[in-house]
């Protein structure tokens, strides 16, 4: 629930905005953890009608983060008070959420709070790699440089995933058209030029002509049946994979799957190795940046490898020792973890290693991508001629026997 607060901070100064909390009472207790003395404290009452639809609507993508990110180190580094600094960038931010978070972030900072601790109230939007730097940056006194990663750091990522996207979208767009023309024909269409041949008592039909006519009449015999087994299909799948054994099954499908399981392998080792140099180049401990960096890299078994190595390193081990006991890394990716953990240049060697598997990926989604496009037409030729020869030769059976 949302609360209307008035408060004084340790400067004496009066500060309000709105704070998101499950109760009143948690309310004041986050405020207080910000040092600051409530005033007052009203809840935000709104109907549905009341809410701003845009704000609903415009949801905060990566590419608006990128774009906040870049533009606040470039405040800051031209000395321009934080607060001031995001509240600039609050009144020129387009997105109405984004705007309503960046000011409540500016009152927390106002009120006391390090950015840090302010970004941390929003998880929704800064996820907590975003927020470990920026706290590593205030720390080490390098906010503006952490920010400036943070921002180069998501634009590689948003690059990689447009490339995927990009290159999935175009056979998806024509196998979904396929299914939707095809069943528009054989609910609409085919029943009645097959009826045809049927009411003309032709027993001599192709063998691709009969099982047209099978699949037709089963198709509008069974049609309610067959959508409501895709529906609870459908949820049942959804459910099983949020459970760990699905999200396990689902990593091992993308990992395994023919061309494509490669490069979805390489992403991850990428992510995970660029993940973790950055984490240890802002000046984490090993053993929080092993931590973010399993729960980043969106893979059950490499989360899995990753905490068994945080484990190993917190008892005395090395990360390359347990890296080297899974078949999930590559050679490649252990050896050059040993070779950083012996010469102390771990986060350079990681980067090195992110680099290559990129490269590796970026040239695999290149490839496939020329593939699909002549897949795709043959598998649409095999599907037309298959269509055709089953109406057209029955129709010059029935007119070479008239």
């Amino acid at each position: 629930m949302e609360y209307n607060y008035q408060a004084k901070n340790n400067a004496g100064q009066i500060v309000g905005g709105i704070i998101d909390a499950p109760s009143q009472d948690d309310a004041i207790s986050i405020l207080h953890n910000k040092q600051l003395v409530v005033l007052s404290l009203t809840p935000l009452k709104k109907d549905i009608l009341s809410k701003d639809l845009n704000q609903v609507l415009s949801r905060t993508t990566t590419k608006d983060i990128v774009v906040f990110t870049r533009q606040l180190s470039t405040l800051i580094e031209a000395d321009m008070p934080l607060a001031e600094g995001l509240r600039t960038l609050a009144q020129q931010t387009e997105k109405p959420g984004l705007k309503k978070t960046v000011m409540e972030v500016a009152q927390s900072v106002e009120g006391g709070s390090s950015l840090s601790a302010a970004l941390n109230d929003h998880p929704k939007i800064f996820t907590t790699f975003f927020i470990k730097l920026v706290q590593a940056g205030e720390a080490s006194g390098k906010l503006q440089g952490s920010l400036t990663y943070l921002a180069d750091y998501l634009e590689r990522s948003q690059s990689i995933n447009s490339k995927i996207r990009g290159a999935l979208i175009y056979p998806a767009f024509v196998v979904s058209s396929l299914i939707i023309v095809a069943l528009i024909m054989g609910i609409y269409v085919l029943p009645q030029l097959l009826g045809v041949f049927k009411d003309s008592g032709v027993t001599n039909l192709p063998i691709t002509t009969r099982i047209l006519m099978a699949g037709t009449a089963f198709l509008n015999d069974y049609l309610y049946y067959i959508l409501a087994v895709l529906v609870i299909g459908g949820f049942l799948i959804t459910r099983f994979l949020r459970t760990p054994q699905g999200k396990v099954w689902r990593d091992n499908f993308l990992v395994n799957m023919p061309s494509l399981g490669k490069v979805v392998q390489n992403l991850y080792l990428a992510r995970m190795a660029e993940s973790l140099s950055t984490l240890i180049k802002s000046g984490l401990p090993i053993l929080d940046a092993l931590r973010i960096t399993a729960d980043l890299v969106g893979n059950e078994n490499y989360r899995v490898i990753i905490l068994a190595s945080e484990e190993n390193v917190r008892s005395g081990g090395s990360i390359s020792e347990i890296l080297s006991q899974y078949k999930e890394m590559p050679p490649l990716f252990s050896s050059m973890v040993a070779i950083g953990e012996r010469t102390g240049k771990l986060d350079y060697m990681l980067e090195h290693v992110s680099k290559f598997y990129k490269s590796e990926s970026e040239t695999a989604i290149g490839s496939i991508t020329q593939l699909i496009e002549p897949i795709l037409v043959l598998i649409l030729g095999f599907a037309v001629a298959i269509l055709v020869s089953s109406i057209l030769l029955p129709i010059y059976s029935l007119v070479g026997s008239g």
